[in-house]
């Protein structure tokens, strides 16, 4: 799940890494405001999420800090039991994204897809 404060950045990285990765890893995407600005909206990450979840969970990546703070309260509006399968990734967002999609297309767990989008950063 790709957060970024551009709709045209967020679009690109999920296509980038549908075009990368197989396409049995879901790839969801928010980004930009509902009026076509840049920005992040908590309704519209919040939708990404629950399109993609499955009780493998989802990691989440994103660009800025205020979309790291958008997806957290996203995830704080989902059911209880969904909770524990969602991961902000603290990874940077085209390089985390391919890896964290190759890892769990690979069937690794959210834990692990979220240290390869992590690692990638290193």
């Amino acid at each position: 799940m790709i957060v970024s404060h551009s709709r045209d950045v967020a679009r690109s990285v999920a296509a980038l890494v549908r075009d990368t990765v197989s396409g049995s890893t879901p790839v969801a995407w928010s980004g930009g405001t509902e009026d076509g600005g840049l920005g992040t909206e908590v309704g519209g990450i919040l939708a990404a999420i629950r399109s993609v979840y499955t009780p493998a969970g989802v990691a989440v990546l994103v660009d800025l800090g205020g979309a790291e703070t958008n997806a957290e309260m996203a995830i704080e509006l989902m059911p209880d039991e969904a909770r524990n399968h969602l991961l902000v990734c603290d990874a940077p967002l085209v390089e985390g994204s391919i890896m964290a999609a190759a890892r769990a297309a690979a069937g690794a767990a959210l834990t692990e897809v979220c240290r390869a989008a992590e690692e990638a950063g290193r």
